[in-house]
C-alpha cells in the first residue's frame, strides 16, 4: 500500500509535465519536476524495483501507475531531443550561420552540467533621474585554450525579472558566468521599482545604464556597437520596449549609425502585448496579474488605457527594430504563452529578423536549471543568437 501511494503520488506530480499547474506552489513544483525530470525518473524506479524484489507482491495496478509516471517524466528529455534535432537548422534559416558542432542538448549535461566556473565581477553604480543605481559587471574571460579576444568585447545586458515589484541584479546568475566564459561582457543591472516607480522610468534606467557603460568603454573593454538586451519575465518586457524605443544605431535602410549600439534583445517569457495581457489574465490561484500590472503602469486598462498601448512591445515594432530572440514555454501560467506568439507575428509582418523558441512543456522560469532540458536548450538558443547578431 505504501509503494502504491508513493507511486501515485509521483505520477501525480509527473503530470505536470504536460498540464498547467493550477496554483502559485505548484507552479515551483512544476520547475522542479520538468528541470529535474531525471531525479524523479529514479524514485519512480526505486519504487518499480521495490515492487519486484523478493517477498515483496507485485500489484499490476501499481506497476501500471508508475509506468505512466515514468512516462510523463520522460516527457521533457524525449521533448528536449525533438526540439534538438531541429533547432540548429531552424535558427539559421531564421538569423543566419550558427556555430558548427554545438549540440542543443544531450543527457549527459543535464546531470554533470557544463562545467563553468562562477566569474568575479564588480559592481559600479550610475545615475538615474532621482536616485543612484547599480550593475553588476562580469568581465569577458574565455578559457586559456580557446578563443582570445585582444580588443573591445561585445556586452549583454541582462535585466531580471520579478514582477517589476521584486528581484535584483544577483537573480541567476549561471547564465552571466556561462556568458562571460564564452567572451562575452555581461552587465546584470538595477532598476527602480514599482508602484513607487511606474513605467517609463524602468525604460530611462536601461538608458542610464547603457550610458555609463558606453563612457567607461575604455575602462570595461567594451565594444560600444555591440549591445544586446536580455530579460526575463517583467525584465524582458523592459528589455523589449528600451531595443526597441532607444536608438538602435541602424538607419532606415539598415545601415550602421551612431547610437545605443543594441544589436540584438533577448526576451524570456516576457509580457509583450500589455493590453492582451490585461484581457487575459493569470489565474489569481497563481498571480494576480492584473494587479501587478496596474501597480506598474500607475493604473487599471480603464484608468489608464494608453499607458497599456504604450508599453506593449507588439505596438512599438518597426522595421528598424533589431533582431529579437523570443524563449517561451506553452505551460506558463505566469506570462501566457500568446503573449509571444503575437511578437512574433508583429516582427514577421514588420520583417524585422526573429527567433521563437516554443518550449512544449515549460512553464514560467524554465531556465531555472541550465542543464535542465529547457535550460540546455535556452543556453544554445542564447549563445547562438549572440554569434549571429554580433558578427
Amino acid at each position: 500500500m505504501t509503494r502504491l501511494l508513493l507511486l501515485c503520488l509521483c505520477t501525480a506530480v509527473a503530470l505536470l509535465t504536460v498540464f498547467k499547474a493550477p496554483t502559485y506552489h505548484l507552479w515551483m513544483l512544476a520547475i522542479l519536476v520538468t528541470e529535474y525530470s531525471w531525479i524523479f525518473l529514479i524514485i519512480v524506479a526505486i519504487l518499480l524495483l521495490w515492487g519486484i524484489m523478493p517477498g515483496i507482491k507485485l500489484k499490476r495496478a501499481g506497476s501500471m501507475v508508475g509506468w505512466i509516471g515514468i512516462g510523463l517524466l520522460m516527457y521533457p528529455i524525449i521533448g528536449a531531443y525533438s526540439v534538438a534535432s531541429s533547432l540548429p537548422y531552424s535558427m539559421q534559416t531564421a538569423l543566419g550561420p550558427v556555430p558548427k558542432g554545438v549540440r542543443p542538448f544531450t543527457w549527459m549535461r543535464m546531470l554533470w552540467g557544463p562545467g563553468v566556473s562562477a566569474a568575479h565581477y564588480k559592481t559600479y553604480t550610475f545615475s538615474a533621474k532621482d536616485t543612484t543605481l547599480s550593475l553588476d559587471f562580469y568581465p569577458s574571460h574565455p578559457p586559456e585554450k580557446g578563443p582570445q579576444y585582444p580588443g573591445p568585447r561585445p556586452c549583454v545586458v541582462i535585466i531580471h525579472g520579478g514582477s517589476w515589484i521584486a528581484g535584483n541584479s544577483k537573480d541567476l546568475p549561471e547564465l552571466n558566468n556561462v556568458l562571460a566564459a564564452m567572451g562575452y561582457n555581461v552587465a546584470s543591472i538595477n532598476y527602480r521599482l514599482a508602484p513607487r516607480y511606474a513605467y517609463p522610468a524602468q525604460i530611462a534606467d536601461v538608458a542610464s545604464a547603457l550610458t555609463f557603460l558606453r563612457s567607461n568603454a575604455g575602462l570595461l573593454k567594451i565594444d560600444t556597437n555591440a549591445f544586446v538586451l536580455l530579460g526575463r519575465s517583467a525584465g524582458a518586457q523592459i528589455a523589449l520596449m528600451a531595443a526597441y524605443s532607444l536608438p538602435t544605431g541602424k538607419t532606415e535602410d539598415g545601415q550602421t549609425a551612431p547610437g545605443n549600439g543594441i544589436q540584438g534583445v533577448i526576451s524570456y517569457y516576457g509580457p509583450a502585448d500589455m493590453v492582451w495581457g490585461y484581457q487575459s489574465p493569470a489565474s489569481k490561484w497563481v498571480l494576480d496579474s492584473r494587479k501587478v500590472q496596474s501597480d506598474y503602469l500607475g493604473g487599471t486598462y480603464a484608468q489608464v488605457p494608453d499607458n497599456y498601448a504604450a508599453s506593449s512591445a507588439t505596438q512599438a515594432v518597426t522595421p528598424q527594430s533589431p533582431p529579437t530572440l523570443i524563449i517561451h514555454g506553452k505551460n506558463d501560467v505566469l506570462v501566457a504563452y500568446g503573449h509571444s506568439t503575437r511578437l512574433a507575428a508583429k516582427l514577421g509582418e514588420e520583417h524585422v529578423p526573429y527567433y521563437l523558441l516554443t518550449i512544449p512543456w515549460g512553464t514560467h522560469g524554465c531556465d531555472f536549471n541550465l542543464n535542465g532540458p529547457s535550460g540546455q536548450l535556452c543556453t544554445y538558443a542564447v549563445l547562438t543568437f549572440l554569434s549571429q547578431v554580433l558578427q
